[in-house]
């Protein structure tokens, strides 16, 4: 799944007249990037949720017929329902008995999706990495999800009480997971509206939600201006 339905408000004035999806990097579209990348890992069929100039992005996959995969619009054009929500409502466009692989449309990153196989299935895989950030997931020596921190506020939220941030392994959230059939069910009894990082917190004391650190990770969030000008140079380099 593609999370393509955001405003962009980081990339105004361009998002103005665009989805952020649509802005181009190196002449193709941040979709383009992430379509080529899962279809030359063997991917065969990709949903991309939309709402901001929704029909931009259809029309744009329609020209380019579905660039020869299997691809599905889940359509959020009667309003956000977040990350949570969007992975929620976009459910039945997916097989069932398989997992789901998560990714924002504005990162960009030297990652191999093809090593995302973990020897004992999780419930989720979080692909995450040591980089600073306001926001850190929380993880304890197995690498288990256990709580998430905002540094400058110092609030923590966790299912475990008295949780010690400074005990834990604090890691930057990358936008790209995995979850597995197994909490499907979980995320058919969200509200429709909600954050993926509020489910992850609410249920990781009963399910293994693993991190991913990925060593030498190279990773850009493109959902910037200042980060834009960087981002052809960055792919160059990839």
């Amino acid at each position: 799944m593609v999370f393509a339905a955001g405003l962009g408000t980081r990339l105004k004035p361009i998002t103005d007249t665009m989805p952020k999806a649509l802005v181009k990097v190196g002449n193709k579209p941040l979709l383009w990037h992430v379509v080529m990348k899962l279809k030359a890992a063997g991917y065969e069929r990709i949903v991309i949720n939309v709402h901001h100039f929704a029909q931009q992005i259809v029309d744009y996959v329609t020209l380019n017929h579905c660039f020869d995969m299997d691809i599905r619009i889940s359509d959020e054009t009667a309003g956000l329902l977040e990350t949570g929500g969007g992975i929620r409502k976009a459910l039945p466009l997916f097989d069932q008995n398989s997992p789901i692989l998560i990714h924002n449309v504005d990162i960009l990153s030297n990652l191999d999706f093809n090593e995302l196989v973990p020897e004992n299935a999780p419930d989720a895989m979080l692909v995450v990495s040591s980089r600073k950030t306001k926001r850190y997931l929380l993880f304890d020596e197995e690498m288990i999800l256990d709580g998430w921190m905002n540094i400058e506020t110092g609030m923590v939220r966790s299912p475990y009480k008295g949780l010690d941030p400074h005990q834990s392994k604090q890691l930057a959230f990358s936008g790209i997971h995995i979850i597995w059939p197994r909490v499907f069910p979980l995320l058919e009894a969200m509200p429709e509206r909600f954050g993926i990082i509020d489910f992850y917190l609410k249920y990781c004391h009963q399910f293994a939600f693993l991190g991913y650190e990925k060593k030498n990770f190279r990773i850009m969030d493109v959902g910037k201006l200042e980060t834009l000008d960087q981002a052809e140079t960055f792919i160059k380099q990839l």
